[in-house]
């Protein structure tokens, strides 16, 4: 495996996990759950619980988890905001990754849930507005009729849009420049 971590090397990992759910969610979950925990604190095997699996022993995969942990982790702490969701190829029909970044945004906000209550009176305007525009996203779809190519530009938008705002949330909860270098230590995995 290469030293990054992508969609289709996560989607193969959970399969061997018997994940059920899209690997966007997956990738979604742990990413709002690194925005209100450390990663030592992260428990993989809870997650994949959450995506209906099987929790197959396979040390490659969990490897491979670990790995998307450690790299998540370091991209959204990353002072030149390079974070960025795990999603379908562009190869994927514009249909399936509209539905793979709705499944990311509902892991990313039940993996925010996962930490101590979030006190929304404190969370800044900008915040709560990214929130509910990613609560919208849960509800991406694609219109047949829709012009292909104009869907296809206000997709790449609403990436854009999400991997920025995710990092802003993750800036805001972990304050405004602090912790530009997550712990090395390990997520757990049982």
């Amino acid at each position: 495996m290469s030293d990054t971590v992508h969609y289709s090397d996560l989607t193969a990992a959970l399969a061997r996990h018997g994940y059920g759910e899209d690997a966007a969610q997956f990738h979604g979950m742990l990413c709002g759950a690194l925005c209100v925990k450390p990663p030592q604190q992260i428990n993989l095997s809870q997650l994949l619980v959450e995506g209906h699996a099987t929790l197959a022993e396979d040390v490659a995969a969990d490897a491979a988890l670990s790995q998307l942990c450690e790299q998540s982790a370091q991209s959204l702490a990353s002072a030149e905001m390079n974070f960025a969701p795990l999603l379908p190829d562009d190869d994927e029909t514009l249909a399936a990754r509209a539905q793979s970044l709705g499944a990311w945004c509902e892991g990313f906000l039940f993996g925010l849930s996962s930490g101590p209550p979030l006190d929304m009176k404190r969370c800044s305007a900008e915040m709560k507005e990214i929130l509910r525009d990613l609560t919208q996203f849960t509800h991406a779809v694609l219109n047949d009729g829709d012009d292909a190519e104009i869907e296809e530009t206000a997709y790449a938008e609403l990436v854009e849009y999400l991997r920025v705002g995710v990092q802003l949330i993750f800036m805001e909860l972990h304050g405004s420049g602090a912790q530009r270098k997550p712990p090395k230590s390990k997520p757990t995995l049982h």
